[in-house]
């Protein structure tokens, strides 16, 4: 619901209920926030103001599917979980019928006759259920194709070492409450999800009219609707080596952040040519197919798909925090084209493709042919893991104003323990005769910055950057965990940015899943640069950000 009466205050409220029990007992979560009629117009978004009723009418609406969660798993209803390995249970400790209290209250352990009893319940490939009695757990057990996952999620926002897929694992997406809704199981056979989320966020920053280069919240002093998302998609099964199997993906996202997931030929006029703050984006599209006697077993993708290095994810909820760092603002974000990833044993894969450049389509005006060439190892011991190579080799030189970038990268992951693990990314990119600011857009500037406005000054020859940034993660519960990132980008002759030298950003997350559907990620950040004026249109050389974000998915 959202009041708000201009002569008395400005007052934003999100009501959520959420059925968690059998017993249709509920839970409602709110976040409301009253501000004064006087209150300045940045903090209240200015012209924005209308995007702040849209996103609270949405989560509220979103959360009133009323989501029915079982105490415990049944073999005809496994509980709900996220994406990756990991299990959600609910919070009651009470087994709902006689099956599910054959389920032992120990993290990892199933009773042997309800274990066989969720197995046959399940289509060949699927992966068994875990529960412990009242927190969320990881399977720490190897399905006999995988390797264990390191990494236990929830609460991180995924559990296994970076380079997906991971194949021989199984399919971990759940069957959300959107999909219930409209068409119950109906689609259970078939394996195709049906899901989404809405990501809305607030921040309070030191800059007035523009917060970029920290992404994606680029308005200052502003809530804003980040993403709101539609998924639908079918994963071949790849955990068995009998037969073929084929699956597909569409993401569509709309919300601030398509400005920075934008393909140059995928509807991209609203950015390149109207510099619009909203807009629609059709992230994911494409085709895949698993030739399980290939290696041992390839996966095949056809279509416009996510870059794949970095540990940074595009969408909200596979992000380990609300931001982002300044190195992984303007390096590839999605391709068109064939990729493939091919498994050599349980400890290594290989990954090689063909694009059309970074961020865009074959049919732009701007488009590229070209490589990639990737490889993923992990230990034995399943403590490291390391993902890198070329993500991105061709000509590498502007065309029609939209950047060709070429890059080379590597991710090292390391688990201390089982509380804490650590995320470190490097790369180097370059290309010819750049843009300074990169990929313009013709639409007129605005405030909030970013682009706009035309392109910038021609850079003759070759630009280069290096960026590199670390993510030390320490989960402190089954629910929650406390992310502290460091990042540098050096930009020596302002291609990227517009802005020549180094970056530097240091950002504090916590993460607390409030309900298994339910997140809110707040952070603090500072950054700053060496020797030029980035943040707020080029009149700052530092900014300060305190910001949150709330993650509903359904």
């Amino acid at each position: 619901m959202t009041a708000y009466d201009e002569n008395v205050l400005h007052e934003i409220f999100i009501a959520c209920v959420i059925d968690l029990t059998p017993s249709k007992q509920c839970i409602c979560y709110h976040f409301s926030m009253r501000l004064p009629a006087e209150t300045p117009e940045p903090l209240l978004g200015g012209k924005y103001m209308k995007h702040h009723f849209r996103i609270t009418t949405l989560l509220t609406a979103l959360c009133a599917l009323s989501i029915q969660l079982p105490a415990h798993a049944t073999a005809h209803n496994p509980p709900l979980y996220f994406p990756g390995t990991a299990r959600i249970s609910t919070f009651s400790s009470q087994p709902s019928d006689t099956t599910s209290s054959a389920l032992v209250d120990a993290p990892n352990t199933l009773n042997t006759e309800a274990a066989a009893k969720l197995q046959s319940s399940q289509p060949q490939g699927a992966d068994t259920t875990t529960v412990s009695g009242t927190v969320a757990t990881t399977d720490q057990t190897s399905n006999g194709r995988a390797m264990p996952s390191p990494i236990d999620s929830p609460p991180f926002p995924g559990g296994d070492w970076l380079g997906y897929p991971v194949i021989g694992e199984p399919d971990g997406v759940p069957v959300y409450p959107l999909q219930k809704a409209l068409f119950g199981d109906s689609l259970n056979a078939s394996r195709i999800k049906v899901y989404g989320w809405v990501d809305a966020s607030v921040n309070f920053s030191s800059s007035k009219e523009s917060n970029y280069p920290l992404s994606y919240a680029i308005v200052p002093n502003a809530i804003e609707l980040d993403q709101l998302s539609l998924r639908i998609e079918r994963q071949p099964d790849t955990v068995q080596t009998d037969h073929t199997d084929w699956g597909f993906r569409l993401s569509t996202l709309y919300g601030m952040d398509y400005r920075f997931t934008t393909s140059k030929g995928w509807f991209s006029d609203q950015l390149l040519k109207n510099n619009n703050l909203y807009g629609i984006d059709p992230l994911e599209a494409y085709g895949i197919w698993y030739f399980p006697h290939v290696g041992q077993g390839m996966y095949m993708r056809v279509g416009r798909f996510i870059s794949p290095p970095d540990i940074e994810a595009q969408t909200a909820p596979d992000n380990y925090i609300f931001s982002h760092s300044i190195m992984f603002t303007v390096d590839p974000y999605t391709f068109t084209g064939i990729n493939s990833m091919i498994r050599l044993s349980p400890q290594w894969e290989l990954m090689m493709g063909l694009h059309a450049g970074a961020d865009m389509a074959p049919w732009s005006d701007s488009s590229s042919l070209n490589g990639q060439l990737m490889a993923r190892w992990v230990s034995k011991d399943n403590n490291d893991s390391i993902w890198g190579g070329i993500n991105s080799i061709g000509a590498g030189k502007v065309l029609n104003e939209h950047d060709d970038l070429q890059q080379m990268v590597a991710t090292w992951g390391h688990r201390f323990n089982d509380k804490l693990h650590m995320m470190t990314e490097m790369y180097y990119m370059w290309e010819y005769d750049g843009l300074s600011g990169g990929t313009p857009s013709d639409g007129q500037f605005q405030g909030f910055g970013q682009t706009g406005g035309g392109p910038g000054p021609l850079l003759p020859g070759l630009s280069s950057e290096i960026g590199a940034v670390n993510y030390f993660n320490i989960k402190m519960s089954d629910k929650d965990y406390l992310t502290i990132r460091n990042d540098y980008f050096n930009d020596p002759r302002g291609q990227r940015y517009g802005f020549p030298g180094a970056m530097l950003s240091h950002t504090i997350g916590y993460v607390r899943y409030l309900t298994p559907l339910l997140s809110i990620r707040p952070e603090v950040r500072y950054e700053y640069a060496l020797n030029s004026t980035p943040w707020d249109n080029g009149t700052r050389g530092n900014q300060f950000t305190v910001s949150a974000d709330v993650i509903q998915r359904f």
